[in-house]
């Protein structure tokens, strides 16, 4: 079946790209794959934390599951069937094509802006990247 893939961070633009991407998946009949990708820049973000006990991929799957889990809460909230939620690990642009690239996707909707803004500036954001580079529609938030 046909599949539309949003990327979340947690992040306000990328809430704003789930709701509108469970809409589309709604109105389409599609699945709804949600991913969030954890960098390397995340993962600095985290070992700058104060120290404790707790490893820093821990943090990092903590954090990954519990942004997964608020989105897809809120696609099934919208009505969404079919919800799969999915971490992948790396550039975060190169990991949302590598998805778009082996599977169904008919569709990437992402946010205008992440969490990088800095990062975006400097390197160009992902939304934009993903805009040139995806092979299927890419719809961007605002």
């Amino acid at each position: 079946m046909t599949s539309i893939m949003v990327a979340t961070d947690g992040s306000a633009g990328a809430s704003r790209a789930v709701e509108a991407a469970a809409e589309i998946a709604k109105a389409l009949a599609c699945n709804l794959l949600i991913v969030t990708v954890a960098d390397r820049l995340l993962g600095e973000e985290v070992r700058q934390l104060p120290h404790s006990s707790v490893s820093t991929g821990d943090v990092l799957a903590a954090l990954t599951a519990q942004t997964l889990s608020a989105a897809e809460a809120r696609a099934r909230q919208l009505g969404v069937q079919q919800v799969e939620a999915r971490t992948s690990w790396g550039d975060v642009t190169q990991s949302l094509l590598d998805i778009a690239a082996s599977g169904s996707i008919k569709m990437i909707v992402v946010g205008r802006r992440g969490r990088g803004h800095v990062a975006g500036l400097l390197l160009g954001s992902v939304s934009h990247k993903l805009v040139s580079l995806a092979p299927c529609a890419v719809v961007v938030v605002p």
